[in-house]
């Protein structure tokens, strides 16, 4: 793991995974912001579709995150 995720981020892997997890709630919000008043043109829909899904991977990956912390407490 310590080769996938940068030095200073495997240090503190909690801290990073909070920060993850707002930058995720926020691109969600953007991206239903987007759906509810954007219109129903093809590009408001391409424009939700990207901010939800880097939200979701954003959040997905503080997830992950904090797998490892808890892997390293159980140690």
């Amino acid at each position: 793991m310590e080769r996938i995720i940068s030095p200073w981020e495997y240090r503190h892997l909690r801290a990073c995974a909070r920060a993850r997890i707002v930058a995720g709630v926020v691109m969600v919000g953007v991206g239903l912001m987007t759906l509810s008043l954007g219109g129903s043109g093809r590009q408001t829909y391409i424009w939700a579709l990207a901010f939800l899904a880097a939200g979701v991977a954003q959040l997905s990956f503080a997830y992950w995150l904090l797998s490892i912390a808890r892997r390293q407490d159980d140690r």
